[in-house]
């Protein structure tokens, strides 16, 4: 799925990030962002990518276009839980065998 300005807008606003740190987090400048979302630019394949995967590491998901409703975004976190989850990953060592 392809995301749109206005798209990339919402997802920022429900992840709660200003657009300088969205465009720290996805390597891109922020005047880029700004005219994406405002329409007055596009962004390449590859940066549209790299803002979109960078928006679902804050916690947005995009939902595809389907026949109840069209595309959109929701929140999967909030971004305390997301930074919470950030921090468990890779906590508790190694996998082992469970005798329960």
């Amino acid at each position: 799925m392809g995301m749109t300005g206005p798209l990339a807008r919402a997802a920022r606003a429900l992840v709660q990030w200003p657009r300088a740190h969205a465009a720290l987090v996805a390597g891109l400048q922020e005047d880029a962002i700004a005219d994406f979302e405002a329409g007055r630019a596009g962004l390449d394949f590859a940066d549209i990518a790299r803002l979109r995967d960078a928006l679902e590491r804050g916690g947005a998901v995009f939902i595809d276009d389907d026949s109840s409703g069209g595309i959109g975004v929701r929140l999967k976190f909030n971004a305390k839980d997301v930074r919470a989850i950030n921090r468990m990953e890779g906590e508790g060592g190694p996998v082992g065998t469970d005798d329960v």
